[in-house]
């Protein structure tokens, strides 16, 4: 591959990762004059990319959604194919599926044009997986448009249910998704209330970008870095309904595989482990240890108990 189209290549994939970046910035990236960088653009254009140039000094390029899809080796059946399928996997359970699943929705909804993202909507809308998810539902798109958020450094206004208290307009600066068990978490800086907040996308709608770029401030520690942390610390720290122990006749490390930071996982002496977590919803222990897939005693509830026998009374009837 020659270095022209080395560097193109390379200049297509720092603008699939921003929304925006100035001149100065790109060349110093590429390595090139601002000269070389605008004939580079114009290759990148004649190519069907839709790069958008603004003047002046505050000017740059950006890639914007065009008439057609750009030449990424897909029509339009195979994009809108791909669209479905990301957003069916940004709700799955698959580790490390979702989230990716999500940064590559960013990347092909901002090249691709309405009467294509139009198609998608319509197939969501019109069909219903089969399977179980045990999370709670929401729109795919607020999603993405939280995700491109994140990733542009921008402000965001949305209205937020929480769990207790009536709805609200939110204002804040987006950091990260957070993928945990069955849901989705925004960790952002609420600029109403100077601090920062976690929340669950599916009591969230009507997320709206709003132009206004911010430099991204750290976590408080000990979660610096590890917004993962800081979403489950904040879910430990609200009371639940449901206190569970379990005794689990396997080692704590391989609970621990399944369970990561959702409960609490104690080692015993005689190579079994005892699994305690705080929830609302007991099909989701259930579900933990039919994943575990060890013999177990539940310790408390009672409740739990009963959940247990309902749902093995349900698999026995389907066999």
């Amino acid at each position: 591959m020659s270095g022209s189209s080395a560097r193109m290549l390379q200049l297509l994939s720092l603008l699939q990762t921003h929304r925006f970046w100035s001149g100065g910035e790109l060349a110093e990236r590429l390595e090139v004059s601002e000269r070389t960088l605008r004939r580079d653009v114009d290759r990148l254009r004649e190519l069907g990319y839709p790069v958008d140039a603004v003047r002046g000094t505050a000017g740059g390029y950006q890639l914007q959604a065009g008439a057609a899809l750009p030449p990424l080796l897909l029509d339009d059946d195979e994009a809108v194919a791909i669209a479905v399928g990301l957003r069916g996997a940004a709700g799955g359970m698959v580790e490390g599926i979702a989230e990716t699943s999500v940064r590559a929705l960013g990347k092909l909804v901002q090249v691709m044009p309405p009467r294509l993202r139009r198609r998608v909507d319509a197939l969501q809308d019109a069909t219903v997986p089969v399977g179980f998810s045990g999370g709670p539902s929401f729109d795919a798109g607020v999603l993405t448009t939280l995700a491109m958020a994140c990733r542009d450094d921008e402000r965001v206004r949305f209205d937020y249910t929480p769990r207790e208290g009536e709805r609200m307009q939110r204002h804040v600066e987006p950091q990260k998704l957070v993928s945990l068990g069955r849901r989705w978490y925004l960790v952002a800086y609420d600029l109403t209330r100077h601090d920062w907040r976690s929340f669950r996308v599916d009591r969230l709608s009507d997320p709206e970008a709003t132009g206004v770029k911010f430099r991204q401030r750290d976590l408080p520690a000990p979660h610096t870095g590890d917004p993962a942390s800081f979403v489950q610390a904040g879910i430990r720290s609200v009371p639940q309904k449901h206190e569970v122990a379990v005794l689990v006749h396997t080692s704590a490390s391989s609970v621990a595989q399944v369970v990561r930071g959702w409960g609490r996982v104690e080692p015993l002496d005689d190579g079994t482990s005892r699994l305690r977590m705080s929830v609302d919803d007991l099909g989701w222990p259930v579900m933990v240890l039919a994943a575990v897939g060890a013999p177990f005693e539940v310790e408390s509830p009672p409740a739990l108990a009963e959940e247990v026998r309902r749902v093995a009374a349900q698999f026995a009837a389907a066999g």
